[in-house]
């Protein structure tokens, strides 16, 4: 089965990078896209001598300079993306999204979700990144129906938010808490995105592509300061 107008999937239902050109995306971001599953895979299992516990603690801060390293690139290109709807359609900071009501429900990262430095909760914070990434997803989908001049860019995008969201889902002490939005409701909301009208739709795409880009400068910051100042506990 194809799905021409979302993130690209295998046979086995699972997303896959889509066929990248060398302009779509950064090098960095190239290579950061081939690295091995390992580092987003199952975690070892604990056992009673407690050296599995400390092989888990040194995997979840080894995988985390390359999630800041993808954070960085992600709210790089979609800033670069907001710029360019700006400067191909005209839909740029406060242009004409008053004439849509805004209720679109985006992920944000908020004092509550423990990742501002004041009241810093690490497992809490994680949660609460990898939910809104996961959310994004059909957002992003979404994006590559509206902003089609830049779909393989979008789509590259698209993958790699969920690369990262799944990344740090298994830094969370218990990754069943992650919340990742069950079909029905990512349709639902494919649903309620679609508009018939051209410029409803690019103002969309631009609130969208703005409210992805606040999340991962958040995210960057959550990320950058666990790096620096955190490790990992079992």
């Amino acid at each position: 089965m194809e799905f021409p107008q979302r993130c690209q999937r295998d046979r086995a239902g699972r997303r896959r990078p889509p066929a990248l050109r060398a302009a779509a995306l950064p090098p960095p971001l190239l290579l950061l896209l081939l690295l091995p599953r390992a580092a987003a895979g199952p975690l070892p299992a604990a056992d009673s001598s407690g050296e599995a516990e400390l092989e888990e603690a040194a995997v979840r801060r080894a995988a985390l300079p390359d999630c800041v390293r993808l954070a960085r690139l992600l709210h790089a290109r979609a800033a670069q993306l907001q710029e360019e709807m700006c400067e191909k359609f005209t839909v740029c900071e406060n242009s004409m999204e008053m004439l849509v009501q805004n209720n679109l429900n985006l992920p944000k990262v908020t004092e509550e979700d423990g990742c501002l430095l004041a009241g810093f909760h690490e497992d809490k914070c994680l949660r609460k990144i990898s939910s809104g990434l996961y959310k994004f997803q059909t957002y992003l989908e979404y994006i590559q129906e509206t902003f089609t001049s830049e779909k393989q860019n979008v789509q590259s995008l698209c993958y790699s938010t969920e690369h990262l969201a799944r990344t740090i889902r298994q830094m969370v002490i218990n990754p069943n808490e992650v919340i990742i939005p069950d079909p029905a409701t990512q349709e639902s909301l494919r649903g309620k995105l679609k508009s018939d009208k051209a410029w409803i739709e690019k103002i969309t795409t631009h609130l969208i592509l703005r409210g992805f880009t606040s999340f991962m400068e958040k995210t960057v910051r959550a990320l950058r300061y666990l790096k620096n100042t955190r490790s990992f506990s079992v």
